[in-house]
């Protein structure tokens, strides 16, 4: 964890002044701690794990929008917005530092994002926009409206994939405090794994690198979450979700394929050649639904 240092964000200097003189000195405040503390277990498996819709900002994206195009706009608004520049919101995180940036927090505000946040201050690193976007917006919005029409089977499973997904997040970040790789593999035997090489304390850093990470634990979350084992209206009902501009990004046919390799082959046995090549079924369409659940 980091030393009493990586907590100071300023230093500054004072002399005797007569006692009417009431300008404070100025001092600059900055941070720049790479180390990432684990999270609270009692966080794992909910939508603010990733971020606490503290910035107006973010309001303001999602409800001035059109709901077919609401997707697009937050994660547009994510991958460009400085969170910082939101004074009152900056100065509550602030004022809670201590809080949020201890090991196992349970602060009421705490979340990676502002996690990040407060371990970064005036240095340049912004939070990954995937803490908002892919992990929020996903997990409050969509998962919001397609849990009450699922089975109860479909709705214990959309609780699992979204502890999966959120524990194997957990589990890169920590393998990345300790070496430059990451590797995870399926829980459950069958259902993949995959290495990826992230120098050390770097993977929080680069948007483009951490989403790319993410995208390689959904397919074991929602396989390890018994994804295979659902029935067809299930399927239907994930696949009825709205928007589907994510697909426009090859990692999330990557991660499509290979949770529909698994799934096709237990649902329809070895009538269905599942390659990485096919991607034309609707198992794997509906992947995409649950992006970050």
């Amino acid at each position: 964890m980091a030393n009493e240092q990586d907590n100071v964000l300023g230093t500054g200097s004072a002399m005797l002044t007569p006692s009417g003189y009431k300008v404070r000195p100025k001092v600059a405040l900055s941070c720049c701690n790479k180390v990432v503390p684990p999270a609270a277990d009692s966080v794992i498996g909910k939508c603010p794990y990733y971020y606490q819709p503290l910035h107006g900002e973010y309001w303001e994206t999602v409800n001035k929008v059109s709901t077919a195009s609401a997707w697009e706009a937050v994660k547009a608004w994510a991958k460009f917005w400085d969170p910082y520049k939101n004074g009152d919101t900056f100065q509550t995180l602030l004022h809670r530092r201590e809080k949020l940036i201890e090991i196992n927090s349970t602060d009421s505000d705490w979340s990676r994002h502002g996690n990040f946040m407060m371990r970064h201050i005036g240095c340049g690193h912004k939070p990954p926009s995937y803490y908002v976007s892919y992990g929020y917006y996903y997990c409050s919005n969509y998962g919001a409206k397609l849990y009450p029409n699922l089975s109860d089977k479909g709705k214990a499973w959309l609780r699992s994939a979204r502890w999966y997904l959120q524990a194997n997040m957990e589990d890169g970040l920590s393998q990345n405090m300790s070496g430059n790789s990451i590797q995870q593999s399926s829980k459950k035997p069958g259902n993949g794994s995959f290495t990826m090489k992230v120098d050390q304390y770097q993977l929080e850093l680069d948007d483009n690198t951490f989403k790319t990470f993410a995208f390689k634990t959904h397919p074991l979350a929602y396989l390890d979450g018994g994804l295979a084992d659902l029935d067809i209206w299930d399927m239907k009902k994930i696949l009825g979700q709205p928007n589907m501009q994510e697909w426009g990004d090859a990692r999330t046919w990557g991660q499509a394929v290979d949770s529909g390799t698994v799934v096709g082959k237990t649902m329809v046995g070895n009538a269905w050649d599942a390659t990485k090549d096919d991607v034309d079924d609707p198992v794997s369409h509906a992947l995409g639904r649950l992006l970050a659940k």
